[in-house]
């Protein structure tokens, strides 16, 4: 049997995909892979969201790979400093040569016969054109590049000014001096609020429901202290998991004594505001976590409101008109520019058309395998990212994950992984999160199916996940190992499958 194109095809050159591309020049020297993007550069959301202010939401010690220390100054980034981050890595790495770009992946096919998917893409030129490979790593984030979430905001067609959703930003946008409203209440909204109101002459943050907000620094002055104390390398580690364990505390008092945590975030918005804050712009009919909580570096958006040239407006939209918006408690604003950061759509698996022997896989009858296989599907990995915590903890636990399985596979003459249930083992399907997000309810219906319990579940809990990863083996008695000889031949199962106590247990970091 010939050898595929390339040992593992990564879709996605962004946070996910690179992170299983340095993953594998680290554990999987001998393996060769391909990054397939639709886009013209690396970055994925970051290279997509050029809107002013873009940052992150999470901490960059750990949104940062865990193999790459984090050295920007400021622990929250802007879009260009993480960009800039993953340049370096995929450059020092030499990641960059096994990606192309201007790539879009329609389909993959898994052929049992051959133990190989078929990739076929589509160039800018209209090309298209296929790779084979052995594994199928999935580094396409969740977010549906093509559509957002169209909120069907009414009579916007009445407006006479410039209407703008954050993920489509023109490049020549000119807002200064201008009447902004944007219309949204998530990390979206509360970013581009303060950068905006730099410029334009007042920024007006509709909502129709508070979002819980939480102050944090830009910079970690911890992160300094060690840097000037410790290696870089140590220092980058102790502030990873110092992070890594507020936010894990943070999110568990949210579950175990939720008013405490309210009581906290009152608190800080009372300091930060003092006669401006008023409970109705800022206290959410739900308790902190049950979305996602809303990071407000250095206090900027609170600034912003002080200096007069930003303000929170609840209520709900009644109409439009050419001159700005309309609302049910009969007030108006003023608008040249609307801006809808109304939230995202998602889309599973990049919205490739993925089949087995050429019948359609429907995710949806497939259950999660260890948050990031799905049950009965051969050779194929998915990211996920944590809702509670940094995207990347994920990403990274799964391509180390990924790693060793084919390691495992290697050592075992396997050319097959796959993660099987059977009809009358199935477990009784669980939610796959407690967050009440409109995204996430929109997108419910596009979700495999999880149960309670490892390994069919999808925990959102990064500390656990690491336990699972190093505890439980790869072979755990329902990973198993296959090797197809030839086109012709029926799978075997892979003796090795026997006796996994002579294999090292998974290190997640």
């Amino acid at each position: 049997m010939s050898k595929p194109d390339t040992d593992v095809l990564i879709i996605g050159a962004g946070l996910s995909g690179i992170s299983m591309a340095g993953h594998m020049k680290m554990h999987c020297p001998d393996r060769d892979f391909v990054i397939l993007d639709r886009r013209d550069q690396l970055g994925g959301t970051w290279d997509l969201f050029r809107y002013p202010g873009v940052r992150s939401d999470s901490d960059m010690h750990t949104l940062g790979f865990s193999f790459e220390p984090w050295k920007h100054d400021d622990a929250i980034a802007d879009g260009p400093a993480i960009l800039e981050y993953l340049d370096r890595v995929v450059d020092e790495r030499g990641i960059r040569e096994h990606m192309r770009f201007g790539e879009t992946v329609l389909s993959a096919d898994w052929d049992s016969d051959t133990a190989r998917w078929t990739i076929t893409s589509r160039d800018k030129d209209g090309k298209e054109s296929t790779l084979t490979a052995s594994w199928l790593y999935f580094g396409s984030g969740y977010y549906d590049y093509d559509n957002p979430h169209d909120a069907q905001i009414p009579e916007m067609d009445k407006f006479g000014g410039q209407v703008i959703h954050p993920q489509f930003w023109p490049e020549d946008l000119d807002y200064s001096g201008k009447k902004v409203v944007v219309i949204g209440s998530g990390a979206t909204a509360v970013t581009l609020v303060p950068s905006m109101a730099e410029d334009a002459e007042s920024v007006t943050m509709l909502q129709r429901t508070p979002t819980w907000m939480g102050k944090g620094p830009r910079r970690d002055k911890w992160d300094h202290r060690f840097r000037r104390w410790f290696p870089e390398k140590v220092a980058y580690w102790m502030t990873r998991h110092k992070n890594i364990l507020f936010r894990a505390y943070i999110f568990s008092l949210s579950r175990r004594n939720p008013q405490k945590l309210a009581d906290k975030l009152r608190g800080m918005q009372r300091d930060s505001l003092g006669e401006l804050y008023d409970p109705k712009h800022f206290e959410p009919p739900y308790n902190p976590w049950e979305q996602r909580l809303c990071l407000i570096p250095d206090g900027d958006l609170y600034k912003a409101m002080r200096s007069g040239k930003a303000q929170i407006v609840t209520d709900h939209i009644a109409g439009f008109d050419a001159s700005g918006v309309k609302l049910k408690s009969g007030d108006y604003l003023p608008a040249d520019i609307v801006i809808t950061a109304t939230g995202l759509k998602l889309a599973l698996a990049g919205k490739v058309q993925v089949s087995k022997d050429g019948e359609p896989v429907d995710f949806t009858d497939h259950y999660f395998y260890r948050g990031t296989m799905f049950s009965n599907m051969p050779n194929l990995s998915f990211v996920f990212g944590y809702l509670n915590a940094s995207w990347t903890l994920r990403a990274d636990c799964n391509a180390q994950y990924a790693c060793d399985v084919l390691n495992d596979m290697a050592a075992a003459g396997a050319n097959v992984a796959v993660p099987e249930l059977a009809p009358e083992d199935e477990p009784e399907t669980v939610e796959p999160w407690d967050y009440s997000s409109g995204y996430l309810q929109r997108a419910r219906n596009l979700m495999p199916k999880v149960g309670k319990d490892r390994p069919w579940s999808l925990k959102h809990e990064y500390l656990a996940d690491v336990r699972d990863f190093r505890q439980r083996p790869v072979r755990d008695g329902v990973l198993r190992f296959y090797k197809v000889e030839a086109a012709s031949s029926a799978t075997q199962p892979e003796a090795a499958n026997q006796g996994e106590a002579d294999h090292s247990a998974i290190a997640a970091e």
